[in-house]
């Protein structure tokens, strides 16, 4: 696989580690990175010596989610704003349908579409003082990235309401007890050696019935994403075209709070 600009790619034995590598920018995700993570999950599914996927980031925080720099040219420009929208869903997609199990090493913050490929994945390890949440809202888009799908599934449909329309950080600790994290350690630099020993477990075992396990879950999951997924980036594809979205960047750049306008 050819070397990626953003993501950081190695093979160990049977363990593929994938890492965020946008340190600078809280690795927030932008177009370029968007298709590379798509291609290096579609890349994986090719490869029958993976038997799991270490997914793992560089800095202080997981993923700030989608990079607000691009917002602006998305909200002029309609045919990114579709591009994007494919991109988004099919990235999803690949992460529910990668045959081997994703672990997750979320040593820091997971927000907007970094908490959605965190929760798309199959076990999480976190650190205490991770925090996770989907604050579309909060800037004037509508959660459609994975959010309305993955929330409710990992959750339970009250609470992710609860969350989902709030913007509300949601802590680690918290997230254990509402089964969003499967593993909870006290500090940043005990996720990585847990995520990455349970990866290796995993790959120990037989690749038939990992994977077959694997196939049968997220049968559910992808007969729900069909449901919701469409209508949820399409509501977001939308709402970026919103007046509210350039008032969110504004009130962000001016260190104020937005005033919205519902249109």
């Amino acid at each position: 696989m050819d070397e990626q600009q953003h993501i950081l790619f190695s093979i160990k034995g049977h363990v593929a580690t994938l890492t965020l590598n946008r340190p600078d920018t809280l690795n927030a995700i932008d177009e370029d990175m968007h298709q590379e993570l798509l291609e290096t999950l579609l890349g994986i599914r090719g490869n029958h010596e993976i038997r799991a996927v270490l997914l793992a980031a560089s800095g202080k925080a997981f993923s700030a989610g989608g990079d607000l720099n691009e917002i602006r040219s998305l909200h002029l420009d309609a045919g990114k704003r579709n591009r994007m929208a494919d991109i988004g869903i099919r990235l999803i997609e690949a992460l529910m349908e990668i045959p081997v199990p994703v672990v997750v090493a979320l040593h820091g913050h997971a927000i907007g579409l970094g908490a959605s490929i965190a929760l798309s994945s199959d076990i999480i390890v976190a650190s205490r003082n991770a925090k996770l949440a989907d604050t579309h809202v909060k800037v004037g888009l509508v959660a459609g990235d994975g959010g309305c799908l993955i929330w409710p599934m990992s959750m339970g449909f009250n609470r992710a309401k609860r969350y989902l329309l709030t913007g509300k950080m949601l802590p680690a600790e918290q997230a254990y007890e509402f089964g969003l994290v499967t593993d909870l350690v006290e500090s940043p630099e005990e996720v990585l050696p847990l995520a990455a020993g349970i990866a290796e477990e995993l790959a120990a075992l037989s690749p038939l019935a990992v994977q077959g396990t694997k196939k049968a879950l997220n049968q559910l999951a992808k007969a729900r994403a069909n449901e919701v997924f469409p209508l949820g980036m399409a509501y977001e594809s939308l709402s970026i075209g919103s007046s509210d979205v350039l008032e969110a960047l504004a009130g962000f750049q001016e260190k104020r709070k937005p005033e919205f306008k519902g249109y």
